[in-house]
């Protein structure tokens, strides 16, 4: 089945652009547009995509407001957050309210495809330029902290977390770890559970928030 996705960015030029890169992949359905925040909650409800690329900064709605609502809404859809912003304080606020992933508009065509391939299948995806900016964001905040929660976790959970917080797929947490796939998502599940966490991308970020990222 092929990945639906919806666009949702101001500009309807960049929207053109998109979609016509997206449709020469066989595995894309682009099943919608929308110009503002308001209009991508309408259209996200109706169609109920897989995947929805929002832009951060839209006149009305920001991308960020819409970007929530869609995920209360619709906690099986990926919101992308595609933008020009490189500030750290808008990639932590995107995360932490829901943002399957944040990538810049200046992003390689094969990289996008890649990501959203990705996030269909649940995993987070940042931007290689914003990694390091998520790291100094929250530890320039002296958030490093040990909790009740940290010390339920096992030495394999724990560095299950360190790769999450890399942004490796489970495949690649597998391979570096050299446990099956499976054994990954058990401890993905086990980690979700025990922090009281609903998302692979919560999980990076807990993990860089708490020291627990190396």
């Amino acid at each position: 089945m092929s990945i639906r996705i919806l666009l949702v960015d101001d500009h309807s030029l960049f929207r053109s652009g998109i979609r016509l890169l997206l449709q020469r992949n066989p595995e894309f359905e682009i099943v919608g547009e929308a110009a503002d925040g308001l209009e991508g909650i309408k259209r996200a409800k109706q169609l109920k995509p897989d995947v929805v690329l929002m832009d951060l900064n839209m006149p009305g709605l920001s991308g960020l407001e819409a970007m929530q609502l869609i995920v209360e809404d619709l906690p099986d859809t990926a919101v992308l957050m595609l933008t020009v912003s490189e500030e750290a304080e808008d990639l932590t606020t995107a995360l932490k309210n829901g943002a399957r992933g944040y990538l810049l508009k200046n992003i390689e065509a094969d990289y996008l495809t890649q990501a959203i391939k990705r996030a269909a299948a649940g995993e987070p995806v940042i931007a290689e330029s914003m990694t390091a900016k998520l790291v100094m964001q929250f530890r320039s905040g002296n958030n490093v902290s040990t909790t009740p929660e940290r010390e339920k976790l096992t030495p394999r959970e724990r560095e299950t977390m360190v790769c999450l917080a890399r942004g490796e797929s489970n495949k690649e947490i597998a391979r570096n770890l050299d446990v099956a796939e499976s054994t990954v998502k058990i401890h993905v599940q086990n980690i979700l559970k025990k922090l009281n966490l609903t998302s692979r991308v919560q999980i990076a970020v807990y993990a860089v928030e708490h020291g627990m990222d190396k």
